[in-house]
């Protein structure tokens, strides 16, 4: 009894030391990062009331499909004063070159019809340009991320309305301590892992932070959360696989546990 007792005691501190042995053999646990994106914001020029909707959230758009209209009164009312100024500059840029060629008039008057008629020709391009954008196309091709106006609201101007994703402006976002700098540079790929991702994600360092940071009070490194860190962003070559705010694992040298 006392021998198998021994055994007992010789095969539990095996364990407990081979338990040690493998924590200070853990597999490299790489950098916690998560995924982030470039809207693109579609806003209109000047204040309006949003008149018509024709995409809703998730719906894929291709350049120039489009969004939505904003009224268009006010615009459309400086539109027929401007093609009325253009004319009456018309009508006097007529006279002064019949009375030109006739001797009748100055070149005086003349050069100003003239500048008046290309002044009035201006305007009416302007209020042209401002009746369009009215009604607002897809600038890039892409996924309606947001839709923060909807019809019957009033929006003000240079505030969107409507946000795209491009799948091309998905980004990997991640800090490392200033020791680890020296294993990444921009151009590298390093392997990106999350729950569901395909095995053969990658992604390529556009860009490497040259100012240090406190680290962020989330789980974007697993230690020393006290020191200072740098910011790090990739470009994934799956982005349509990835979702925006994705937590993700990232590790250098196509090394992953």
């Amino acid at each position: 009894m006392i021998a198998s007792r021994n055994v007992m005691r010789v095969l539990a501190l095996a364990a407990v030391l081979a338990a040690l042995a493998g924590c200070g053999n853990s597999k490299n646990p790489g950098y916690q990062g998560w995924i982030e994106a470039d809207l693109i914001f579609v806003s209109p020029d000047e204040q309006g009331r949003v008149v018509k909707l024709n995409v809703r959230e998730g719906d894929h758009v291709e350049v120039g499909a489009p969004l939505y209209a904003v009224d268009d009164d006010l615009q459309q009312a400086d539109l027929n004063q401007s093609n009325a100024t253009l004319a009456n500059a018309q009508q006097a840029y007529d006279r002064a070159a019949s009375l030109s060629k006739t001797g009748s008039g100055t070149q005086a008057n003349f050069d100003s019809a003239l500048a008046n008629l290309r002044v009035a020709e201006a305007r009416v391009h302007t209020s042209q340009t401002k009746l369009a954008r009215r009604r607002m196309n897809a600038p890039i091709a892409g996924t309606i991320q947001q839709i923060y106006f909807r019809e019957g609201e009033t929006v003000p101007a240079q505030r969107p309305v409507i946000s795209i994703l491009p799948p091309g402006n998905m980004k990997v976002r991640f800090f490392v301590a200033e020791p680890e700098l020296p294993k990444l540079k921009v151009g590298e790929d390093v392997r990106v892992t999350c729950d569901g991702c395909t095995s053969d994600l990658t992604a390529k360092i556009y860009f490497i932070a040259t100012m240090a940071e406190y680290t962020p009070p989330v789980i974007y490194s697993l230690d020393e959360r006290s020191k200072l860190v740098y910011l790090i962003q990739a470009r994934p070559n799956k982005p349509n696989s990835l979702r925006v705010g994705q937590p993700v694992s990232i590790y250098t040298g196509g090394t992953a546990p």
